[in-house]
């Protein structure tokens, strides 16, 4: 979405595509751009999956399935538990901080309002278990960035050897989100995103590809997400060496490999921001917490009188409808006669 030859997703225009089967062989799509007839797509009712379909197949798509990222970091945190214990090591000093009587700590993260620092941490701490923790190397060249540099600079011989660290991956997301205002949700949708490019495309987030493929997700997700959406040119002017023909040439390539679905459904969305809060919590990555203030406590007072309230008027409302066909009745009736 950078000039006129964009390839556009509306984050409101068009309805969501159906969730599309788990198994690679039972949906494929023709990537081929060279044939007149363009990508083959199934219909959408063949797209529709089974209700008794096994829900660890996918994340992504089923909100009972586990996110792939915390079953990755599950190996590292196990590892970490067991070395500290043969070794005796003290997990040190709580600093952690816990609610008394006369203090009541609470976060400002929320599902529905996450912090976008802690939820950036998370994100780029569940990509950093990703590449660590991959099966393979399997990659697409439209990701290599030797093959489709983001810079000028000379990239290195190693660079498909050498595992970038967390921090590394923490500032190039927080610097995209920060240059484009991105919200903290859309850091949630990215993963989302991510994990589903992995599964659909059966890929590999690597040290040659992850800025490219995180960089596609952030692309997608703000587009999705945001009502106004950045383009594809602002993007070209945060990274400065990348062209726009590159970013609509990656974004269709996204598009295709995730077989056009971009449905985020909520109990989905719900999933991954809790794993995350799982995740940094087994990271000793707290999310800040701050006491309870009077004007606090009474937005929340108000907050909850009004959801109250709304269920009182619903159920008013329900037991109206539930009785209306018994004074039907009642109307209707007549007096036995006995004889």
């Amino acid at each position: 979405m950078g000039n006129t030859v964009a390839c556009c997703v509306s984050p409101r225009g068009s309805p969501k595509i159906a969730r599309p089967p788990d198994r690679q062989e039972d949906y494929q799509v023709n990537t081929d751009l060279s044939e007149d007839t363009g990508p083959y797509l199934q219909h959408i009712s063949d797209r529709e999956v089974p209700d008794d379909l096994a829900p660890e197949s996918n994340p992504s798509d089923h909100a009972r399935a586990s996110t792939i990222f915390l079953c990755k970091s599950q190996t590292d945190v196990r590892d970490k538990r067991k070395s500290n214990h043969i070794n005796h090591v003290s997990p040190g000093p709580l600093s952690k901080k816990y609610s008394s009587c006369s203090t009541i700590f609470i976060d400002d993260s929320t599902v529905s309002q996450p912090n976008l620092k802690s939820t950036i941490k998370c994100v780029t701490l569940a990509i950093y278990y990703h590449i660590k923790n991959r099966d393979s190397d399997r990659s697409l060249d439209i990701f290599d960035e030797k093959k489709h540099p983001l810079s000028r600079e000379r990239v290195p011989d190693d660079y498909s050897r050498v595992d970038p660290e967390h921090k590394l991956i923490y500032r190039f997301v927080r610097t995209l989100f920060s240059a484009a205002q991105l919200t903290a949700e859309c850091a949630i949708v990215t993963l989302v995103y991510l994990e589903r490019l992995l599964t659909y495309a059966e890929l590999d987030i690597c040290p040659s590809t992850w800025k490219r493929i995180v960089l596609g997700a952030i692309l997608l997700a703000s587009k999705v997400w945001d009502d106004q959406a950045v383009w594809n040119v602002d993007y070209c002017q945060i990274l400065k060496d990348i062209t726009v023909e590159d970013m609509n040439e990656m974004e269709r390539h996204f598009l295709e490999l995730l077989q056009f679905n971009i449905n985020v459904p909520a109990s989905v969305y719900a999933k991954y921001y809790f794993d995350l809060r799982s995740l940094a919590e087994d990271n000793n990555m707290s999310f800040p917490l701050e006491p309870l203030s009077k004007e606090r406590a009474q937005k929340l007072e108000a907050i909850s009188r009004l959801c109250e309230d709304k269920y009182k008027d619903l159920s008013k409302a329900s037991i109206r409808r539930s009785f209306s066909a018994d004074n039907l009745v009642g109307i209707r009736r007549s007096h036995a006669v006995l004889s």
